[in-house]
């Protein structure tokens, strides 16, 4: 588990690294708020550990920031103040505990446990999955009756799946769960640490695929049986989205599978009047293949063998007598009965599985604050329905999981009745998250809510589209950085549209394309993230498609996943044989086809990061920052508009090395890059051109507004001072040369000259030295 430590006395924080540490907690420690906020932002963490006076910015303040910004992080304030204003200061600010200075550590390790327990939706203080047992207070694992002597990266792996039992890690969320940013290793550590854990389990008589590996995806823990009340909610959960969306591409295809039916029908009367010509077969195979590919991806697989029954009659060489055109009537006569009975199996499986659409429920009482929560709700396109007494409730979740639920305690005869239900909720396998909305709003209240999992508390009376924007933050699934294109390349038209209902809830926006001769230029004009083909594509082979793309300079690095119903070891083989990255199994089910697009997706990401940023300031590398920098200029030209450019060289870097070691530089590195990033505009280039020297770009900007934001810059930087492991504090300071286009120059080398040279005339006139402290 990984924590975050925020305090400014290197004593206490010393102290805190060396106790976590042994219970095996990975620990990273900010000295100030400031710097709190910014890891927050870049890496994810467990639990954070929040003195509550720090520079820059306290504890209470950053602890509201988090919560403002939708963190969930579990966060234990430690103040030197046991006033009980100072406590409810810290939990009113979002805080989930707090504890005070001097602390037992013992009692500290204990009040995280809890914590972790609640966030994990874990009751029990002991981590259990089957005979496996994890006991976070004494660090001992055992199975069975073996206990299992384990590393302390071992035990971390372990207690991570443990703790997230049915999630899939990939190696990097791995990685970011189980290393500090610091020491991050490759991905290859993975691989051996989940050997060598595998190996102990199978040694105490564990299955030896315990920890399963998903293929392209990552680890998880080998699912357990699960009771039926548990199976229906995660089943429900899972597919209801799914089905609904199969049920409304079902509705607009329809008509297109009455015409395919039209055209085997006139097939089968043809062959038994004797008059089938080559043409008509053609067009019969034609429309066979996507035929058996639709039914195959709703699922009907009865359906699907008999369109290949019949595809085996219309092969070109194919001898027709009598008795082979009677079968292949009967062949179409079942078809079509069996396809008649479709609509209905679709809209029973659907309803079956609950209402697709229940998303939010509301438990109120006040029938005339639930009725405008609804109206609202159905303003903001949230559908709702609401229950009036627990009973109500319990029977509509029953029928259908909602996505969150709306709760007052007080619904019941008595408070402990409505927290039952919110306790229930969220330890179900996949919690439901539950935000109370009371007018009760004691500490005590609070305390218990936070101490059952409610995902938020709101204190009545609130405007009720305060209260939907919280649901509304709740419920926002986690979205891609930016919006990825995907390509669906495939000749049935059900499939693309099911792949784009599937797809685009998830912030995806989806390119389909049915039609082969098409599909060079739709590739360079929508320039995907990531393509799916299908591998029977008529008139050209799937695979070729992928060798043709893959020949390409431009899109190599493109990832590319096929959709097959073929699982054998042969055609897979293939599939990985021509360059493809991945493949999904028809049907398609909608969390493996997201999660394995987003696996993807996050390692090209992680690929195209190592190739633009510099890994130890976090901005653009010389490569990426000339690419852009160009791009500039060339827009620059074209709508006549300035570009200033800047180099910014640390003053005496070289003396700062040698006087106060490599580690200091790399520390000033480090957070000069951090300031660059936070002081200018998402639009503006910001890149380490080598060694001490960076480079800004900001299109638009003039000459005397570039001097102006360089001196804002020299500021903050003047106020920053650095500490060494001995204790030796000094500070930094840079000088600048900046060149405007065009006055400077009309291209990257001729304004880079420009500036260099005024940067070479400030260095000999300024002399700066480090300032020793």
């Amino acid at each position: 588990m990984r924590v975050l430590i925020v305090e400014d006395d290197k004593h206490i924080a010393k102290v805190l690294t060396t106790v976590l540490n042994y219970q095996n907690y990975i620990v990273e420690v900010a000295c100030d708020g400031q710097a709190a906020w910014n890891l927050v932002q870049a890496f994810n963490y467990d639990l954070i550990l929040l003195d509550v006076i720090l520079p820059k910015l306290d504890g209470i303040s950053l602890c509201q920031r988090l919560r403002e910004q939708g963190f969930t992080i579990p966060v234990i304030l430690l103040t030197g103040q046991n006033s009980s204003d100072e406590k409810a200061r810290g939990l009113d600010a979002g805080a989930d505990d707090y504890i005070v200075k001097p602390f037992d550590s013992q009692e500290l390790v204990a009040r995280m446990r809890a914590l972790l327990r609640r966030s994990h939706s874990t009751v029990s203080p002991v981590l259990e999955w089957g005979n496996l047992r994890l006991d976070p207070s004494s660090l001992l694992v055992t199975y069975n009756t073996a206990y299992l002597q384990l590393t302390s990266k071992e035990y971390a792996l372990l207690e991570l799946f443990m703790r997230y039992p049915h999630r899939v890690f990939s190696c990097n969320a791995i990685l970011e769960h189980a290393w500090s940013y610091e020491n991050t290793p490759t991905e290859e550590a993975v691989r051996t640490q989940i050997k060598g854990l595998r190996n102990k389990l199978k040694a105490a008589g564990a299955a030896p695929d315990l920890i399963e590996t998903v293929y392209g995806i990552g680890y998880r823990l080998k699912a357990l049986q699960t009771s039926p009340l548990e199976s229906i909610c995660t089943e429900a959960s899972n597919k209801q989205r799914t089905l609904g969306a199969f049920t409304g591409v079902w509705n607009r295809f329809k008509e297109r599978i009455a015409q395919q039916m039209s055209v085997l029908q006139a097939v089968a009367d043809a062959c038994i009047q004797e008059t089938l010509s080559p043409e008509l077969r053609a067009l019969a195979k034609q429309e066979t293949c996507t035929l058996e590919s639709s039914l195959g991806n709703f699922g009907f697989s009865k359906g699907a063998q008999l369109v290949r029954a019949i595809e085996h009659y219309l092969q070109p060489h194919q001898p027709f007598g009598t008795r082979e055109a009677k079968h292949l009537r009967k062949l179409v006569l079942a078809l079509l009965k069996e396809i008649e009975h479709l609509p209905q199996k679709v809209v029973s499986k659907a309803v079956s599985h609950g209402d697709e659409h229940s998303k939010l429920l509301i438990v109120e009482s006040d029938r005339q604050l639930a009725h405008q929560l609804v109206k609202e709700a159905e303003i903001q396109g949230v559908p709702a329905e609401v229950a009036t007494t627990l009973l109500e409730a319990r029977e509509k979740i029953s029928r259908a999981l909602p996505n969150i639920v709306l709760l007052d305690p007080v619904i019941g005869n008595t408070p402990e009745e409505g927290l039952a239900l919110l306790a229930q909720l969220t330890l179900l396998k996949l919690p439901v998250p539950v935000l109370v909305f009371s007018a009760h709003s004691s500490l005590e209240t609070r305390l218990e809510v936070t101490r059952l999992g409610g995902h938020a508390f709101l204190q009545k009376p609130v405007p009720v589209n305060d209260v939907l924007r919280a649901i509304i933050h709740i419920l926002q699934p986690t979205s891609i950085d930016a919006e990825a294109v995907i390509m669906v390349v495939d000749s049935d038209r059900q499939i693309l549209s099911t792949i784009r209902t599937l797809l685009e809830p998830w912030g995806f926006k989806v390119i389909t394309l049915d039609n082969h001769q098409r599909f060079w230029e739709t590739l360079e004009a929508s320039a995907p993230d990531a393509l799916i083909l299908d591998i029977n594509i008529p008139h050209m082979s799937g695979l070729e498609l992928c060798q043709v793309v893959r020949n390409d300079g431009r899109w190599r690095g493109l990832p590319i996943l096929f959709l097959t119903d073929n699982k054998d070891s042969t055609s897979i083989h293939k599939v990985f044989t021509v360059g493809a990255d991945d493949f999904i199994s028809k049907p398609i089910v909608e969390p493996e086809l997201v999660t394995r697009i987003l696996n993807r997706l996050e390692r090209i990401e992680l690929q195209r990061s190592l190739a633009n940023i510099d890994p130890l300031t976090r901005v653009y590398n010389r490569y990426r920052a000339t690419q852009d920098l160009n791009t500039f200029l060339r827009l620059s030209q074209r709508y006549n508009q300035p570009l200033c450019f800047v180099i910014l060289g640390l003053d005496n870097f070289k003396h700062i090395n040698s006087t106060f070691g490599y580690a200091a530089g790399d520390a000033v590195l480090r957070y000069l890059g951090q300031l660059l990033r936070q002081s200018f505009r998402g639009e503006d280039v910001v890149a380490r051109w080598g060694g001490d020297e960076f480079v800004i770009g900001m299109y638009g900007m003039n000459r005397i507004d570039g001097v102006e934001r360089m001196i804002q810059l020299q500021a903050i930087l003047h106020e920053q001072e650095f500490t060494t492991p001995d204790n030796s504090k000094f500070q930094v300071t840079f000088s600048t040369g900046i060149a405007l286009y065009p006055d400077d120059g009309n291209n990257l080398e001729l304004l880079y000259q420009a500036a260099d040279a005024t940067l070479e005339k400030t260095k000999r006139i300024a002399g700066y030295q480090p300032k020793a402290g």
